[in-house]
């Protein structure tokens, strides 16, 4: 009986650690944006993190009949990165960016986590 238990018991941690792991720290789709860079913030109550939004050029229209432009909201992997952002706001940025399926506190606010700056442009 107590070897049932214990399989058992592995087959729910097992599971559970990879539910886990796909849920908040397998990369779902890598990809490009680029845009205009609106702002980089450092901001958090218990973890820090970096944060940013860059507006993509056009407009989209909404359900409801109305426009919106394409918002991309962005957490940035390390302060290196967010240096330069920061630094550069209102620039034309080409950004490569990791999407997660759930997000974690210490990572960031977002399920997008930039990790380079590929291009930035004066436009």
């Amino acid at each position: 009986m107590k070897k049932i238990i214990a399989i058992i018991s592995a087959m729910l941690l097992l599971s559970l650690g990879g539910y886990v792991y796909w849920r908040y720290f397998f990369v779902f789709a890598e990809g490009v944006k680029t845009g205009v860079l609106n702002y980089a913030v450092y901001k958090g109550n218990i973890f820090k993190t970096y944060e940013g939004k860059l507006i993509q050029q056009g407009f989209g229209r909404q359900n409801n009949g109305s426009f919106q432009s394409y918002e991309f909201e962005f957490s940035i992997k390390n302060k290196n990165i967010f240096n330069q952002l920061e630094t550069n706001s209102g620039k034309t940025f080409d950004l490569h960016y990791k999407e997660y399926h759930g997000r974690v506190p210490w990572r960031g606010n977002t399920v997008y986590i930039v990790d380079s700056v590929l291009a930035m442009r004066s436009e």
